[in-house]
């Protein structure tokens, strides 16, 4: 489903916008954390891959080429992957820590995403998550809930209600709760395989 997220410059403009209003302190802190090997699932346009620590080795998986060619101008050094977070190219235990910006509202099935980056984990190796997350009640819950069928059909797949915390427990994480950050509808932690 093509949607603003696989439309690049139109899903760039709004991330910087957002970005400037205090996105941009959420997604440095996604990427300070990562360490060893590194795959950033859902790489989208590769605005977190400039801010990934040069000792680090990080790889790109989107599954839009038009994104990843983005990704590409936006840091040429890093390797990237066409590919789908349900069914990831990489051998059990391969990395160290997992990226996820903003990209589990647009998985298809969470679930079997998450099992996908369980198994890609080291045993020892972390999780780092930035999500926007259905509100926790009120009248944003309900427009969320209201209007998520239009929503996902204008954005290309994301599903802005999702309980990704309570996803990410249920697939055998341990969200770290000395991580955990949530304001408004945007959340932020560290999970560890459980």
């Amino acid at each position: 489903m093509r949607g603003a997220e696989q439309i690049p410059w139109l899903y760039d403009a709004c991330c910087a916008l957002v970005e400037r209003c205090g996105l941009g302190r959420w997604r440095r802190w996604l990427v300070e954390g990562a360490v060893g090997r590194t795959l950033d699932v859902g790489c989208g346009t590769g605005r977190n891959l400039p801010l990934v620590d040069a000792r680090v080795r990080v790889i790109g998986l989107d599954p839009a080429h038009v994104s990843l060619l983005a990704a590409r101008r936006r840091a040429p050094g890093v390797p990237l992957v066409q590919g789908d977070a349900q069914a990831l190219p990489f051998r059990d235990g391969a990395f160290d820590t997992v990226l996820s910006g903003l990209a589990f509202c647009s998985v298809p099935d969470p679930v079997r995403g998450l099992a996908e980056v369980r198994r890609v984990l080291k045993p020892a190796g972390t999780l780092r998550m930035l999500e926007h997350v259905r509100a926790t009640g009120g009248l944003k819950a309900r427009v969320q809930d209201r209007w998520q069928p239009l929503w996902t059909r204008i954005t290309g797949g994301c599903h802005w209600n999702r309980q990704t915390e309570r996803t990410v427990e249920a697939a055998g994480f341990r969200i770290d709760a000395t991580t955990r950050r949530a304001k408004g509808d945007m959340r932020r932690f560290v999970a560890r395989p459980g």
